[in-house]
């Protein structure tokens, strides 16, 4: 059991958390969830002892082992593959350091072989003597090859590392498991294994994640950060995200009856529930939907920007072709042979294995690269807003937020302050944030002024490399319901398995051998077996 006591943490006069008192037992997930800056990060280094609240303590049950983790992909470079996951389990760890320091001396005294003996009782009650070989399971299973088990951190790429201290941090079985943003930097596959192994583990985590499938797919509990405080509410993402609408929406029902109010109330815990009976993850929570508690959860203070997609004209039935198009980056075939052909109302979600793929072939698409062979030809009648992975070069001046925006306004009225404030109030830039300086932004509200340009353009052709990325959950799901809601045509790419699935109707892969083009969801695409083998062999 891990309990957190009368936590108070405060920044000069900001008040993070008043007099928190939580309480995580094993077996649950939980998900922590709070707008940008309500703490989340904080709590959990607090949690883990990596920094001091002003006030109150963090209590772990005397005996069981905490792992977190590793946000910094280079903290063990210097050591083996495996090494680094072995280091996961600390105590193990230095009792099998201890042993083998004491072999390695050279004047080994009877004393020592003592200490060795009572090392290798607690080494085996620890099952240390299979310590390396569940090791090198747990990294099999995140696709790490046993050819690089033994190789330095320093000499694996990037998204290897990530599966490593991931791997790091399940290793030995921790009591609980605390997680910054697992599914960063992970593919499709890892992130699915993850989630499965998350909804059979047995003892207690700990999550926070912009990720919403991931939330539902794991958690049995969300922890809302809200009005200085932290409650647990039973059930997943999806449950309290439209709990809290419906709860926000029966408060300002003022005149509504009471028993009207409850009928409405328990039809959504059967509707949910049955929602839930029928995932695959159910069965492996523990009778999450028995405490389902609508009456628990009140109206949060979160603020969802105003994210509304609009035509300017509608465009004709030519949008997108593209033939033969290939590109390498320094030798390296990142796509090749890519051909299809973009369809009036197609949301199609852009994927490769290979981030780089997709990122440069927008660029071709938008004339800010050159491919190595092929074309591509927008129709007429297009017109097009684009969200670039990096969005650095829009914010290298320190012109006010208002004169930023105003750049690619097409109207007298739309150049007026008052029209132009009024739009980035939306986008949640009230009062003196709308006259900040665009180089001082954070890379959320970059995100969100780079929507604002999108919306002032009114394209009928939308492109957006990773839009998720930076955005609280609020900006994500609202730009999510934006694109679902949009009448005009969209490309885009995204991490976000929630999003991908619920935007797009048709999945285009780019590989090195060419093009996987099925009009389907995001779901069936990733489970059909044929679909499997193809890739398989696209990326051999």
């Amino acid at each position: 059991m891990l309990s957190v006591n009368n936590l108070s943490v405060q920044f000069g006069k900001r008040v993070l958390f008043d007099e928190v008192n939580v309480t995580f037992t094993p077996g649950n997930c939980y998900g922590i969830i709070g707008a940008n800056g309500a703490g989340k990060s904080t709590f959990l280094k607090i949690i883990c002892g990596i920094q001091e609240a002003n006030s109150g303590n963090v209590f772990l049950e005397p005996g069981k082992r905490l792992s977190v983790l590793e946000q910094n992909h280079n903290s063990y470079d210097e050591f083996p593959v495996l090494e680094t996951v072995l280091r996961g389990n600390k105590p193990l760890f230095k009792i099998k350091q201890a042993i083998e320091d004491l072999y390695a001396k050279p004047d080994f005294s009877d004393a020592d072989g003592e200490r060795v003996g009572e090392l290798q009782i607690e080494f085996e009650e620890m099952d240390g003597w299979n310590a390396e070989s569940d090791a090198a399971s747990l990294l099999s299973n995140l696709e790490i090859p046993p050819q690089i088990h033994h190789s330095r951190m320093a000499d694996i790429d990037g998204k290897q590392k990530v599966r490593v201290l991931l791997a790091q941090s399940l290793f030995g079985n921790p009591d609980v498991l605390i997680m910054d943003e697992p599914t960063n930097d992970l593919d499709y596959d890892t992130i699915i294994w993850l989630e499965n192994f998350l909804a059979n583990y047995e003892n207690t985590v700990i999550v926070v994640s912009h990720d919403r499938h991931f939330l539902d797919a794991v958690c049995t509990h969300i922890s809302d950060i809200d009005f200085g405080k932290i409650n647990h509410y039973s059930g997943n993402y999806t449950f309290w995200y439209e709990s809290s609408q419906l709860a926000a929406r029966q408060r300002a029902q003022q005149n509504k009856k009471a028993e009207e109010k409850k009928k409405e109330l328990q039809e959504f815990i059967a509707r949910f529930s049955a929602n839930v009976a029928k995932s695959k993850q159910a069965t492996s929570r523990k009778k999450m939907i028995d405490k389902l508690n609508i009456e628990e959860i009140r109206p949060s203070s979160r603020r969802y920007p105003g994210i509304i997609f609009e035509q300017e004209r509608e465009a004709g039935d030519q949008i997108l072709n593209v033939e033969a198009l290939s590109y390498s980056l320094d030798g390296e075939t990142l796509f090749d042979g890519i051909h299809f052909n973009m369809a009036r109302g197609d949301k199609a979600i852009i994927y490769s294995k290979d981030s780089r793929a997709v990122s440069a072939f927008y660029e071709i698409i938008n004339g800010k690269l050159k491919a190595n062979a092929g074309k591509y030809d927008w129709g007429i009648t297009t017109s097009q807003a684009y969200l670039p992975l990096d969005n650095e070069e829009f914010f290298s001046s320190d012109m006010s937020l208002v004169d930023w925006l105003r750049q690619w306004s097409k109207t007298e009225e739309e150049r007026e302050d008052l029209y132009l404030r009024g739009f980035l109030g939306k986008m949640l830039f009230s009062g003196e944030e709308a006259l900040k300086a665009s180089n001082v932004l954070s890379g959320g509200e970059k995100v969100r002024c780079m929507l604002s340009k999108m919306m002032m353009i009114r394209a009928n052709v939308l492109m957006l490399d990773e839009p998720t990325n930076h955005l609280d959950l609020e900006s994500i799901t609202a730009i999510n319901n934006s694109l679902k809601n949009f009448k005009g045509t969209v490309l885009c790419t995204t991490h976000d398995h929630a999003f991908a699935q619920t935007v797009g109707n048709r999945i285009i892969e780019l590989t090195p051998n060419g093009v996987i083009d099925r009009y389907c969801n995001f779901d069936d695409y990733m489970s059909d077996t044929k679909i499997k083998d193809i890739r398989s062999k696209m990326y051999s």
